[in-house]
């Protein structure tokens, strides 16, 4: 190939049959990721202000969801760090979002050195009850982290509600809700900003990543500082990570004006992500067409009951979230569910995330316990964070079940959900 460029006519039609062969296009990646990748490597990748992949990821997320702003971060959880610091989250303020999720949101809460105030659970939906949230608001409230678990968004009208009746910021986290909608809406759309993972299991991966949405250039640019290193230039303007080269060559110049983080998405991650979202749409519907298998497996039963999705909601399945009534109804345990499902040819499921409370590091270190002792000095008081402060979310963590909707192909999805309608079919005949 020597004295042959890349972009070749010859060159590029020898790819093109290779990857064809590599890539599923609705596997976890497609033709044109490679692609991609490649035009990055061969591109000249000058330093400068703006990183042409991150910019070109930038507007086209903004675009598909039809807002201001987009901005790239190298995770789903610096994601939701750089919103509450946009929200103006500081020393001794609270913090509110579901016990039922994963931990990164105790975790940015106390990056911020807030407090995260836990509401229980929806035994129906498996979501922050939002009848449960104004009971806990107090004057040192700042926030509120409605998450989408699951695919299914929240009850965003109430939630808006409240916050606009107390004057909060209300931060989506839709890591698991890509193109999910809540009347009409697309899930992130609906509150001050929104945030979105691109962890290796999500609808779209960068392997490692996620983006915040805003129609706030305030926010969007708070947002794109804390994610900078807090370079004094950065704006809310897609694909801004640094200073122009001239700035940086001036020694009089002075670049940070905003303690922050190197939370960039690396361009390459960026391209990757690019082609992710060009078949975003198709990988959800792939992911609702499981879904529907789901439904059949559990129609005629009344001992494992799916996640409700109300009217006016759709479900972007992450995972197919059921609760598991099938020791009390029929004797037989979750675990001893788990070994015959995967006995009949299943793949596995998922159990529900331990409330946070109970994660270790929630009752180990310091700074908690049985009651919440924050270290912020502005924080003088306590936060009970005993079990029987959740009953509802106490009792459904350990009935939860999450069935895989990600699959490459229907072939494999079909062969997991027949080990499933035999396993019930077992259960059923035994009885």
């Amino acid at each position: 190939m020597e004295g042959e460029q890349y972009g070749d006519n010859c060159i590029m039609k020898k790819f093109d049959s290779l990857i064809k062969n590599i890539f599923n296009p609705l596997g976890k990646f497609n033709n044109n990721e490679l692609r991609y990748i490649l035009e990055y490597l061969d591109s000249e990748n000058e330093e400068n202000n703006i990183h042409p992949w991150t910019a070109r990821l930038e507007d086209a997320f903004a675009k598909k969801y039809g807002v201001k702003y987009a901005i790239a971060h190298n995770s789903g959880t610096s994601t939701l760090h750089s919103c509450l610091h946009a929200a103006g989250v500081g020393a001794g303020d609270e913090v509110i979002g579901p016990i039922q999720t994963g931990i990164w949101f105790a975790f940015v809460c106390i990056q911020q050195n807030a407090i995260p105030v836990y509401i229980d659970s929806d035994p129906e939906t498996f979501l922050m009850d939002p009848n449960k949230i104004e009971e806990k608001i107090t004057n040192k409230t700042k926030a509120i982290i409605p998450t989408h678990m699951h695919g299914l968004p929240s009850e965003m009208d109430t939630i808006m509600d409240i916050a606009n009746k107390h004057n909060l910021y209300v931060i989506e986290d839709c890591a698991q809700s890509f193109l999910a909608t809540y009347k009409g809406k697309l899930s992130g759309t609906i509150g001050h900003m929104a945030s979105f993972s691109f962890e290796t299991k999500k609808h779209i991966t960068t392997g490692q990543g996620g983006i915040v949405i805003t129609d706030d250039e305030k926010l969007a640019t708070s947002v794109r500082k804390h994610a900078g290193l807090g370079y004094t230039t950065l704006t809310a303007k897609q694909g801004m990570t640094s200073l122009m080269p001239h700035q940086f060559q001036n020694p009089n110049f002075k670049r940070h004006d905003t303690l922050a983080y190197n939370y960039r998405l690396p361009e390459i991650c960026a391209a990757m992500g690019l082609a992710q979202l060009e078949v975003l749409d198709e990988k959800v519907s792939q992911r609702k067409k499981i879904a529907r298998m789901y439904d059949s497996c559990f129609e005629k039963i009344d001992w494992i009951i799916p996640q409700k999705v109300d009217s006016g909601l759709t479900n972007s399945y992450w995972t197919y979230a059921v609760k598991y009534l099938g020791e009390t109804k029929k004797g037989i345990s979750w675990e001893k569910f788990y070994s015959m499902f995967n006995n009949n040819g299943g793949d596995g499921f998922y159990g529900g995330l331990a409330n946070q409370n109970n994660e270790t590091v929630m009752i180990e270190k310091p700074f908690y316990g049985t009651y919440l002792q924050s270290q912020s000095p502005l924080y003088k008081g306590k936060f009970d964070y005993d079990n029987q402060t959740w009953p509802i979310a106490q009792k459904i963590q350990p009935l939860m079940m999450q069935f895989k909707t990600g699959y490459r192909d229907m072939d494999k999805a079909k062969i997991s959900i027949n080990a499933l309608k035999k396993t019930i079919e077992d259960i059923e005949k035994n009885d």
